[in-house]
């Protein structure tokens, strides 16, 4: 049989600190939508602070040049984050740089908002310098918050328990439309509804206050995650010091040590193969799955970013830019509040709901064809939808809304899922940084390259590309390629223990650990009946 330790966590009752752990660990993810969605109605009030002095149509608009680098640096920041921290998890602890990730997001936070000056070419290089430092803690969040709550969960309610903790990402991007609308309705009452050609001084400070305050979640959570114990599974399995993985799982978890504590002098079951990540071995036994997980990744993050920024199109749609500062502002942040509370949220939490039901590949594979086949239903006529005046119908919105639903109950949460729970131990965040990051590059792709390539026809600074119905279909193309790599490349990972799913090789060695002060003698592993750890 294997580890006490391990099968208690495998077996053990929901209770009180599962919920204390979602939370935790979803500020990460939190911020992250957090300051993914405001950054929109933010250069909104940054235009009109900073290029109030532009003559013509241009005038208050960020040059496309500027708006792409803003978008794309905090996206890189995420890829490097992802892969440095990733990997420092798995060499020095989860713990250890668990609270050094949140602490970068609040400090970067606070920064963005500070941004050291007030002239046009400081402010926003200090903003997109303290962007890419957020970048770097959010993405050193995403593998540690996956581990973490996958290693402390039960193996029956585990992927639900991962997907609680990213449909933070929903509350965040509810978060951070309300806080922006507030924000600007307060600062246009007290400027006495300015003018649209005239932005006051306050602008400056709105959207400084608007950054800011999304550090508060994440400072109000950082003592808790400083506080939290290091995984059991990390520390049996990678430390191998069996001993401390009960006694830290006795602080934690509703259970007697006696019930958890290995008996003395017998032999403990633990893998003693130690190649390393850049190996043949590695390739030989994990390649296939991390290419899956990474590829899967790479193509919803290039539809899901492409999907978000495209939100500018509906608003320019429905509230053409003619109210000051404020209202274009407040206008946005109401149109993101409202497709987070109609498809976002819904589909983070039907994830919840249904992943231990359907399975991950089920629902993976469900959410890349509906996304398509949504795609497609509004990129062959997109031009179609606009009505008089260019104003798109409420049948596009239901249908652009149904991709976002789709992708939450579906690629955007099971790929977060999946890599927590396929890697052993001593890869798990290493592998989930590597598969992460590969999907800020599809984001970068999406947000950046497909946003220049949507213009049909020369229009606010941006050249002429291939127009929306072009880079719809791609999309869904997109969606439909991930749906196969979803079905030829990822196992299903539902109701399994990790040590199951971590496609060992059948014929390793027990190691000596210590356990109770002393050393347990070695054993051939297949022998303790554990045959895939």
């Amino acid at each position: 049989m294997g580890l006490k330790v391990l099968s208690a966590l495998d077996t053990a009752r929901t209770q009180y600190y599962h919920f204390k752990a979602i939370i935790i660990a979803g500020m990460g993810l939190f911020t992250d939508a957090y300051d993914l969605f405001s950054i929109s109605p933010i250069m909104q009030l940054v235009g009109h602070i900073y290029y109030s002095n532009v003559s013509g149509p241009s005038q208050f608009q960020i040059p496309p040049v500027v708006n792409s680098v803003m978008i794309g640096i905090p996206l890189l920041g995420t890829a490097i984050g992802q892969l440095l921290f990733g990997r420092l998890g798995d060499l020095g602890g989860r713990r250890r740089v668990y609270g050094l990730a949140l602490l970068l997001m609040i400090l970067s936070s606070f920064g963005c908002g500070f941004s050291i000056c007030t002239t046009r070419t400081c402010v926003l290089s200090s903003l997109g310098f303290f962007r890419f430092l957020l970048g770097i803690g959010i993405g050193g969040d995403y593998p540690l918050s996956a581990t973490v709550m996958s290693e402390f969960a039960n193996k029956r309610t585990r992927g639900a328990f991962i997907a609680a903790v990213f449909s933070m990402q929903g509350f965040g991007i509810l978060a951070s439309s309300v806080v922006t609308m507030i924000v600007c309705a307060i600062f246009n009452h007290a400027t006495s509804h300015p003018t649209s050609n005239h932005a006051p001084q306050s602008t400056d400070l709105a959207w400084r206050i608007i950054l800011m305050i999304g550090a508060i979640p994440g400072a109000l959570t950082l003592y808790w995650r400083m506080l939290m114990p290091e995984t059991a599974r990390y520390t049996a399995l990678v430390e191998r010091n069996v001993m401390q993985a009960a006694k830290d799982m006795e602080k934690v978890m509703d259970v007697s040590i006696n019930q958890i504590v290995e008996d003395p002098g017998r032999p403990i079951p633990l893998p003693s193969s130690t190649y390393p990540l850049l190996s043949k071995q590695f390739l030989h036994r994990h390649g296939s799955d991390l290419f899956g997980c990474s590829a899967t990744w790479f193509l919803l993050d290039i539809v899901f970013y492409s999907n978000a920024y495209f939100q500018s199109k509906i608003y320019d749609s429905y509230f053409p830019k003619k109210g000051n500062a404020f209202d274009n502002a407040y206008n946005m942040a109401k149109l993101q509040a409202i497709i987070a509370i109609c498809s976002t949220i819904p589909g983070y939490w039907a994830s919840v709901y249904f992943i231990e039901r359907m399975g991950r590949v089920k629902i993976q594979i469900m959410g890349f064809v509906l996304m398509g086949a949504g795609l497609f239903a509004i990129g062959g006529p997109y031009y179609g939808y606009l009505g008089k005046g260019g104003k798109l119908g409420l049948g596009f919105m239901f249908l652009y809304g149904l991709t976002f639903f789709f992708s939450n109950f579906g690629p955007n949460t099971t790929t977060f899922i999946v890599p927590a729970e396929l890697f052993p131990a001593r890869f798990r965040s290493t592998c989930h940084g590597i598969a992460g990051a590969a999907g800020k590059v599809g984001a970068l792709i999406g947000s950046v390259g497909f946003l220049w390539a949507s213009h049909k026809h020369a229009e606010q600074g941006y050249p002429k590309g291939i127009g929306m119905t072009a880079v719809l279909v791609i999309m869904g193309v997109f969606c439909l390629v991930g749906a196969a790599v979803t079905y030829l490349f990822i196992p299903e990972t539902k109701g399994r223990s990790l040590e199951e799913n971590e496609s060992e090789a059948e014929n390793e060695t027990d190691v000596e650990v210590e356990i109770n002060g002393r050393q347990s003698s070695p054993q051939v592993f297949r022998e303790a009946g554990v045959q895939r750890f």
